[in-house]
């Protein structure tokens, strides 16, 4: 019960590491908001992990649909202790694809812009939301999530390393800004996680994960989900602005 009666929202929180992270952040006595583009599949998890979480479907895209968000945490709870920014989208492409030395696809606009408005806008706009009430509590933990391949780059994925990549420097800005009213910021990069994603990942391509990986299997969701909560608690309350890699030891190759 590290966290007894503290208030955390999680985005993307009705499946995946969101789930998994709201499943242990319960277990340890906290009180729990989530959000989801998905209406079905939030309601379902408040259903199945029953009280101590609310849900509310919304577009972390969307400043306005997520200042409403905070606004009815804060009505009910009276505050917001840790903000997991978790959730995120991929649309992944090579730059450029070529066939007999004409080209026959590039990543779209669209799918570009898509990606940067849901993983590195939205993490602005609930961080952004969230931050002037921590402030005025002089008390609050921000949780980014970002990836490994933030750091090491991976083909076919320029705009959802764009976005990790940004997650990552907004994480030691707002460290920076926000540490004077006793504000923690860090971000967590996962490796190659189990979750609803992968599942549907050709299995050779599952075994090249599992290859690139030291510890020999991919993450599980409550793993990432255990180093949020470990940022959260005040075993954590000199770290600041650090990334924590969660991802069995990997070296993504070229």
């Amino acid at each position: 019960m590290r966290l007894k009666d503290k208030v955390v929202l999680i985005t993307g929180g009705a499946a995946g590491i969101g789930k998994a992270t709201a499943i242990r952040f319960l277990e340890e006595g906290a009180r729990v908001a989530i959000c989801d583009v998905d209406q079905k599949a939030g309601r379902a998890t408040v259903q199945e992990l029953g009280s101590g979480i609310d849900f509310q479907q919304v577009n972390v895209a969307d400043r306005q649909s997520v200042q409403a968000w905070v606004e009815d945490v804060l009505a009910k709870h009276g505050k917001i202790d840790v903000l997991v920014n978790n959730a995120g989208i991929l649309r992944d492409s090579l730059l450029v694809k070529l066939k007999k030395g004409e080209l026959v696809k590039q990543m779209s606009e669209t799918d570009f812009d898509l990606v940067i408005s849901v993983n590195l806008k939205g993490v602005f706009n609930c961080t952004r939301a969230v931050a002037p009430e921590m402030v005025r509590r002089q008390s609050g933990v921000i949780l980014n999530a970002t990836s490994v391949v933030g750091m090491d780059g991976n083909m076919g994925q320029t705009n959802y390393v764009a976005t990790k990549a940004g997650v990552i420097g907004m994480t030691k800005v707002w460290a920076r800004e926000l540490g004077a009213f006793n504000i923690r910021v860090n971000a967590v990069a996962p490796g190659f996680t189990e979750t609803e994603i992968l599942a549907s990942m050709p299995p050779k391509i599952i075994a090249a994960m599992k290859a690139k990986t030291p510890l020999g299997r991919l993450g599980q969701p409550r793993d990432i989900a255990n180093a949020y909560v470990f940022l959260s608690s005040e075993e954590a309350c000199f770290i600041s602005g650090a990334v924590l890699r969660v991802d069995g030891g990997i070296v993504i190759g070229t």
